[in-house]
C-alpha cells in the first residue's frame, strides 16, 4: 500500500458486527470518510450448551479486526486523533481483569491477541426458555428482559454451569472488551446503551439493580462501570498498527443507535436497517420518559440515545438472516441432489427471479427466530397454490414478509401521528436486494431514501468528531 507523509487529523471509527468487523477513517477537517475496510469474521463456533445457543470465538473477531486496521493506510493511522468503537448489542463475553490480551510485535506496528477469554454469547443466543426467563427476579427498568442478553445469560450460567464463571473477573459486550484491551484498563467501562442492552439496569438512575441482582446471587463483581455514552473511556496503552499511543478512545456504543445517528439527517426521519436482523426507529421528543415498568408483550422498546434522549424501536431478530436460511437451505437441497452451486450464485439468481415476479399472492411469515416479544413464534407459509411455489413467487414473498412482520410491530400510522416524514433505508441486506427495496417502497406511504453510506462504523466516527 502506498505510503504519504503524515498529514491530516483522523477519527478511527470500529464496528464488530454479528458477521463483520468494519473500520472506518474520518478526515476531521473535510468531515469524510477517506478510508474503508471490512473482514467477515467466521467467528461461529458450535456450542455443547444445546441446539439455541449462540457462541463467536472472540479470538476470530480479534483477527479479523486487526487486519482491517492493517489494512488501513499506516501514514493516515498515525493521524489519528481518537477511535470510536461500536458492536452488536446485548451480548457477552468474560475475561481475567486486567489480563485478556497479549500485545504482539508484527514489522514495525503492536497487535493484541485475546487469551484466556469466553466465547462471545452473542445477542442470537437462545438458551434462556421462557420458563427460565420468568424464574428470574423482576428488573427495576423499562426494559424486559430476553435470551441473548448479558445479565441473563449470566443467570443461565449459574443456574446450569456456575463452574463456568469461576475463573473470570470481568465481562463486557465484544465491544467493551476491545476498549478495556485497547486502553489495558483493569476492568471495563460501559456505556448506559450498552448496559440497558444487558437487561437490569435502570436508565433514569443510570445504574445498575444491584440490589436486586446481589439477592439473587448474581455475581455483581462482573458488572462494568457504567458511563455515558459518547464519553471517552480511555487512551491507547500502546501503539496500535500505526494508531499512536495515548490516543483517546471512546466508550462503547451501541450498533443501533450508531446507524441512526449516521443517518438521521432531519428529527423527522425514521430509520429503517435490514442487517443480519432488521430494526425500525424514531427518534423520540426530549421529553419523553419511559414507562416505569416493562411491558414483555410489547413489541416497541425505548432503547436510550445520547444526552438523556431516548429511541423508539422495533427491533426484530427476524432479518438478513432469515435470506441467509432460505440460500443455505437451496445451497443444501442443490448439494443433496448431486448439484454443485455456490451461496452467493443462489442468491443472486433468487433475487432476480423475484424481480422477475412483481407480484404474489403467497404469504410468508418469516419469524422462524421468534422475536423477543413473542418467543415461541415461528415461520410460516400460506395461501399455497401450484401457481405460486417458484422460486421468484418464494423469495418475493420472503422479502415481503420481512418486511411487513417490522411494520406489525411499528405501523406507519404510528410513525406518522409520531411526526415522522420519511424512511432512511440502509443496511447490508436492504442496500444489495432490489427486492426487499421494491417490498419497502410498497409497504411505507411516506418517502424511502438509500443511497447514503450509513452504518455503525460511520455513526461512531461522526458522534466522536462531533464531540471533539
Amino acid at each position: 500500500m502506498a505510503q504519504g507523509p503524515v498529514s491530516g487529523q483522523y477519527v478511527l471509527g470500529i464496528d464488530l458486527g454479528t458477521t463483520s468487523v468494519k473500520a472506518v477513517l474520518l478526515e476531521t477537517k473535510t468531515n469524510r470518510v477517506t478510508d474503508s475496510q471490512t473482514r467477515q469474521t467466521k467467528a461461529d463456533i458450535s456450542s455443547d450448551t444445546g441446539i439455541q445457543a449462540k457462541e463467536q470465538d472472540a479470538g476470530r473477531i480479534a483477527d479479523a479486526l486487526n487486519e482491517c486496521i492493517a489494512a488501513l493506510p499506516k501514514y493516515r493511522l498515525q493521524g489519528v486523533i481518537r477511535i470510536g468503537v461500536s458492536g452488536q448489542m446485548h451480548g457477552v463475553v468474560f475475561w481475567k481483569a486486567g489480563k485478556g490480551c497479549d500485545w504482539l510485535r508484527t514489522g514495525e506496528c503492536h497487535m493484541f491477541q485475546p487469551i484466556d477469554v469466553s466465547p462471545l454469547i452473542t445477542w442470537q443466543d437462545g438458551r434462556c426458555t421462557r420458563e427460565f426467563l420468568s424464574s428470574l427476579p423482576l428488573p427495576d427498568s423499562h426494559l424486559s428482559l430476553a435470551t441473548g442478553f448479558g445479565c441473563t445469560t449470566v443467570f443461565w450460567y449459574l443456574k446450569h454451569r456456575p463452574d463456568f464463571l469461576t475463573p473470570f473477573t470481568a465481562a463486557g459486550t465484544i465491544q467493551d472488551y476491545v476498549v478495556t484491551m485497547l486502553c489495558g484498563q483493569e476492568r471495563p467501562m460501559m456505556s448506559v446503551q450498552n448496559a440497558a442492552s444487558w437487561g437490569y439496569f435502570n436508565t433514569k438512575a443510570n445504574e445498575w439493580n444491584e440490589e436486586i441482582l446481589r439477592k439473587a446471587g448474581f455475581p455483581v463483581r462482573l458488572l462494568p462501570r457504567v458511563v455515558e455514552s459518547g464519553s471517552i473511556a480511555g487512551e491507547t496503552s500502546s501503539e496500535w498498527h500505526g494508531v499512536p499511543v495515548h490516543t483517546p478512545v471512546g466508550v462503547a456504543l451501541g450498533d443501533c443507535q450508531c446507524s441512526v445517528y449516521s443517518c438521521m439527517v432531519e428529527k423527522t426521519d425514521a430509520v429503517l436497517n435490514i442487517s443480519t436482523s432488521a430494526q425500525l426507529t424514531f427518534a423520540l421528543p426530549p421529553t419523553f420518559q419511559p414507562p416505569q415498568r416493562p411491558d414483555p408483550s410489547s413489541p416497541l422498546s425505548y432503547f436510550p440515545y445520547f444526552d438523556g434522549c431516548y429511541l423508539a424501536v422495533a427491533a426484530s431478530l427476524n432479518g438478513g438472516n432469515v435470506l441467509a436460511t432460505f440460500v443455505g437451505m437451496l445451497t443444501e437441497w442443490i448439494r443433496e441432489l448431486g448439484l454443485d452451486i455456490n451461496s452467493s450464485s443462489i442468491y443472486t439468481q433468487s433475487i432476480q427471479a423475484a424481480l422477475n415476479q412483481h407480484r404474489t399472492d403467497l404469504l410468508i411469515s418469516p419469524t422462524i427466530f421468534g422475536e423477543r416479544h413473542a418467543p415461541d413464534y415461528l415461520g410460516s407459509a400460506s395461501s399455497i397454490s401450484a401457481a405460486n411455489v417458484s422460486l421468484g413467487h418464494m423469495t418475493r414473498a420472503l422479502c415481503r414478509g420481512i418486511v411487513q412482520n417490522l411494520l406489525s410491530m411499528l405501523p406507519p400510522r404510528r410513525l406518522q401521528e409520531s411526526g415522522v416524514q420519511r424512511i432512511m433505508g440502509s443496511g447490508n441486506a436492504l442496500s444489495r436486494n432490489e427486492v426487499l427495496k421494491q417490498e419497502v417502497e410498497k409497504a411505507f406511504p411516506l418517502p424511502v431514501v438509500y443511497g447514503k453510506d450509513v452504518d455503525s462504523a460511520v455513526g461512531v466516527v461522526m458522534i466522536l468528531s462531533d464531540r471533539i
